[in-house]
């Protein structure tokens, strides 16, 4: 299995660590093969909705994007991080949902059938991460992606974690949302290789 990982947050703190950590333990535990992008340092302009992609192919500009589209199209699937900002996910994820815009003007079903799992942290064990979870859910759905959760009973919607605000070390102490992580990757391959082989 292919798995492409990003990290929507502008810093190298939790969520590159919690997302480097998904794809070390894809690669150990099944042999994974994995890419990682972080939006940090990059530069990627905001969808001005100019309808390029729609009428002439392609995207006007020339960023970091393509890095994401070529993750895009590689990828049996995907694992988006995002930290929580005010109650949702960062802005820096929402401009890569909209961007996504032209990956897929070229072939309105270019992701079908690919598998996305959805990985939020935040300051607070309660302050915006189901709601940052759901919008990731939601990009996936609108563009024919199977969203893929832990399930019941720990990680219903995806991976929470709680970083206390402490960065990288926050989020390796929260032993409880790890378990919501790992139990999230395990149900990703597991429904990968019922699908797939």
């Amino acid at each position: 299995m292919k798995v492409f990982g990003i990290s929507t947050s502008p810093r190298i703190a939790a969520t590159a660590w919690i997302i480097n950590e998904a794809l070390r333990y894809l690669e150990k535990e099944y042999n994974a093969e994995t890419r990682f992008f972080s939006v940090y340092g990059k530069k990627i302009n905001f969808c001005i909705h100019c309808n390029n992609c729609i009428k002439k192919g392609g995207c006007i500009f020339n960023d970091a994007m393509k890095d994401v589209y070529s993750g895009f199209e590689w990828a049996d699937a995907v694992l988006i991080g995002t930290p929580v900002y005010q109650g949702t996910l960062s802005g820096q994820a929402k401009v890569i949902f909209d961007r996504m815009r032209a990956f897929v003007a070229k072939n309105p079903h270019s992701l079908n059938g690919k598998l996305g799992a959805a990985i939020a942290d935040g300051g607070d064990r309660i302050g915006g991460q189901e709601i940052a979870l759901r919008s990731i859910i939601d990009f996936y759905m609108i563009n024919e992606m199977i969203p893929i959760s832990g399930g019941s009973f720990g990680a219903n919607l995806g991976a929470t974690i709680w970083s206390k605000d402490k960065g990288s070390d926050g989020a390796k102490e929260d032993k409880e949302g790890l378990k919501s992580l790992y139990k999230t990757l395990d149900r990703l391959v597991d429904v990968w290789k019922n699908l797939y082989t």
